[in-house]
């Protein structure tokens, strides 16, 4: 089989290419674009689950960055474990045919317990005092720390919150080639999240990202020059583009004002209890999934939210089927914002009582996506409490604004503008007019196969 790199660019869509991509569009100009039409949710999960599986999320169950578990009565969100995805990935075809071919996963999700032969995925220490320290997770594992030797301790505190730069997306670059030249895998695929911060902090204005858009189009430049070298076939790719928003709705705050939420008290902060609720969402960007755990509340729960200005979308179990999340995951009702809003999973209503971890980084804790997680409300604060970790001090790192309308850019919606679509760049014409997110698996196919 041809070995070939797939290379993750997150956030790109033709309306950030340009004068500040130069090598991005040199390189386009020789090639040959697509846009990909969105799969619905076009969240990371989804989307990259939807082109390794060739199956949409209604079969391959990944209905979103995170979801309700009903039998643990529990919201998770960012769970690591390959065997979540249902079904066989592409590599597990080529594998079938050939027993030589290997699989080099570089950060795309759910790269733990995965069948490919070489991953490596964000993996923080959780230390019994309460401290998170930086580090990654690999198979094999002694490949963790051959990577954290030679190119230093994996940037955890750059790769998502308000330190979040272009050092982690450097670091998942080096160790793709220091991969590929230890150990030549037939496929890589390679997950570089840059843009996915600046784009969400400001939108598509190019007057306040252009430094960034520069800094990922080096490192793209970089991966494509060395698989060049390596004769490799490169595909270029991303998983949604991100449109302007100004809008942040609250579903959860309108259920609790509905008599909808349960909530629980402790230490005199709010938490929200899903398992005694009788309808609650897990927001997750444009998207939010509505559980109902209280069956006579469902009219009146599907009325409440198609009443809410900024939700184009409200799909019950039979509608849900036409967008192809129908899953025993997904909610009991999908809905989908309009190209301005997004929605928060703010349930307080006092943002004195707002839970500690409201305050904080913490994607695990959180009942749905934050992307406020990406601004500070002071340096001054966030420097104290570091000082006061290094003097060996108990601190919270609460740093994080209660601020939704700081967000100016979002992703999951389905209906969007040709130049806000995810982007396909291959050396080969696609020739179909739609190219779709399960339509990326059979080109990814055909790239390997293909002599």
């Amino acid at each position: 089989m041809n070995k070939t790199v797939v290379i993750d660019i997150v956030g790109l869509s033709t309306s950030v290419i340009g004068e500040h991509t130069p090598f991005l569009s040199a390189y386009i100009a020789k090639n040959n674009l697509n846009v990909i039409e969105p799969v619905l949710p076009a969240v990371t999960t989804s989307v990259q689950s939807t082109y390794v599986t060739g199956k949409w999320p209604s079969e391959n169950g990944i209905v979103g960055n995170g979801w309700y578990d009903r039998t643990d009565s529990e919201i998770k969100f960012w769970k690591q474990s390959n065997k979540l995805v249902i079904g066989d990935k592409i590599w597990d075809k080529a594998k079938a045919l050939d027993p030589s071919f290997t699989t080099s996963k570089m950060f795309w999700w759910y790269n733990m317990y995965s069948s490919a032969d070489y991953s490596v995925t964000p993996r923080p220490q959780y230390l019994a005092d309460g401290r998170k320290q930086p580090d990654c997770y690999s198979q094999p594992p002694e490949l963790r720390d051959e990577l954290q030797n030679k190119l230093g301790q994996f940037p955890l505190f750059q790769f998502w919150g308000p330190g979040a730069n272009i050092k982690s997306t450097r670091w998942i670059a080096d160790a793709a080639m220091y991969t590929d030249d230890q150990h030549n895998p037939t496929l890589t695929l390679i997950y570089l999240p840059h843009l996915d911060y600046c784009l969400q902090k400001f939108g598509p204005d190019l007057t306040k990202i252009a430094p960034e858009l520069k800094q990922i189009d080096e490192v793209v430049k970089d991966l494509v020059t060395f698989y060049e070298r390596k004769g490799a076939k490169i595909i270029l790719l991303s998983e949604y583009g991100i449109a302007p928003v100004s809008n942040p709705i609250h579903l959860n705050r309108l259920l609790r004002q509905n008599d909808m939420l349960g909530i629980r008290v402790e230490n005199g902060l709010e938490l929200l209890d899903p398992g005694v609720s009788k309808a609650f969402a897990v927001a997750d960007h444009q998207i939010a999934h509505i559980y109902i755990n209280d069956p006579s509340v469902t009219d009146k729960v599907k009325g409440l939210i198609k009443s809410v200005k900024g939700v184009e979308l409200v799909l019950d179990r039979a509608e849900q089927k036409k967008y192809n999340i129908d899953h025993e995951r997904a909610g009991d009702l999908v809905v989908m914002a309009d190209k301005d809003s997004w929605f928060t999973y703010y349930f307080w209503l006092d943002d004195a009582v707002a839970p500690d971890y409201a305050r904080m980084v913490d994607i695990h804790k959180k009942p749905g996506y934050d992307p406020v997680e990406m601004f500070m409300t002071s340096k001054g604060r966030a420097a104290y409490k570091l000082l006061r970790k290094k003097l060996g001090f108990r601190y919270v790192m609460d740093v994080i604004p209660l601020e939704a309308t700081l967000i100016k850019g979002s992703h999951g919606r389905v209906n969007i503008e040709d130049k806000f679509k995810a982007v396909l760049v291959t050396a080969n014409k696609i020739n179909q007019e739609m190219v779709t997110a399960v339509d990326v698996y059979d080109v990814i196919w055909k790239t390997l196969t293909e002599q």
